[in-house]
């Protein structure tokens, strides 16, 4: 992600700053630590997203048992299809 008003210039010379700052040894594992961070961030947010997928899925079970149908180890698609064939 380049952000905006920077332009290459800019980023070089910040790049070379960063490696002043923290010298070419620290820099793969400052980069490691900034991945990690980033992913950790990631499985968070992913926590506090509701589930649209589990919405749905319940919706098709009840669906399926209104019309008699067993849901029981039958895939969202196959739910589908029997709950379309009943109709």
């Amino acid at each position: 992600m380049v952000l905006p008003g920077l332009g290459g210039s800019e980023i070089l010379i910040v790049a070379l700053i960063i490696m002043v700052l923290f010298g070419a040894k620290k820099l793969p594992e400052l980069a490691r630590s900034l991945g990690r961070s980033k992913g950790e961030f990631e499985k968070g947010k992913a926590d506090f997203e509701p589930e649209s997928g589990s919405k749905s899925r319940v919706e098709l079970e009840k669906a399926a048992k209104e019309l008699g149908i067993d849901a029981e180890g039958k895939t969202d698609e196959e739910l589908k299809n029997l709950i379309k064939d009943s109709l």
